[in-house]
């Protein structure tokens, strides 16, 4: 069972697109897929409740509570974890003790890189994240690839001492699909393909770390 923890203290980064894509393409794969949700907000619990009645459903647990671990099926294949937002480090510690990577979406605002970095700093005094057992990656979020903003955007992020492992473009696509319980990987239109190609290396650093 592969456990993958998304998270920024930053509200508005897009942690509820990261993890119900995460969680949905397992379950698009074939794979028995949980969606843990640590979030009040319950953003991630409504989209599983949209999802169902398809084949590819995905199982919402509680997050919020400390019994989530009790409550994850046993032939559990991947678990995605929505953490709050707001949370830092300490406030996370029951899930990077389980975690097998940590996500950490960013969005292209220097606003909001410099909100992060108090998150990143909280996760690295964790002993895990130190020591290398616990991987984290950045994910670049709503980005406009030909804007000389985001070029220095993706510049400042280079510095940063996680790697940047997907580079994810803007569209309103995003926000329609969670309100529909879908992710793009439900669709096979040429346009949503482009799209899907930009988690292509996330998904493969995931799939490195089990």
């Amino acid at each position: 069972m592969r456990t993958i923890l998304v998270a920024n203290s930053k509200g508005g980064a897009g942690k509820t697109t990261v993890a119900t894509h995460l969680a949905g393409h397992a379950a698009v794969e074939g794979r028995r897929s949980v969606l843990v949700d640590a979030d009040p907000q319950r953003s991630s619990w409504r989209w599983c409740e949209r999802r169902a009645g398809l084949e590819t459903a995905v199982l919402p647990v509680d997050g919020q509570r400390g019994t989530w671990r009790q409550q994850i099926p046993a032939d559990a294949e991947q678990v995605v974890i929505d953490a709050r937002a707001g949370a830092l480090g300490p406030d996370l510690q029951p899930f990077l003790r389980h975690a097998d990577a940590v996500v950490v979406p960013v969005l292209p605002s220097m606003i909001d890189l410099e909100a992060t970095v108090p998150f990143l700093d909280s996760l690295a005094r964790h002993a895990r994240v130190r020591s290398g057992e616990l991987p984290v990656a950045i994910v670049a979020n709503r980005l406009r690839p030909q804007t000389r903003a985001t070029q220095e955007i993706l510049g400042f992020l280079a510095q940063w001492p996680y790697p940047v492992v997907a580079e994810l473009r803007d569209t309103q696509a995003y926000v329609m699909l969670v309100g529909l319980g879908r992710t793009l990987f439900d669709y096979q239109s040429e346009h949503v393909r482009a799209h899907q190609a930009d988690w292509q290396p996330l998904l493969r650093w995931l799939d490195r770390r089990g």
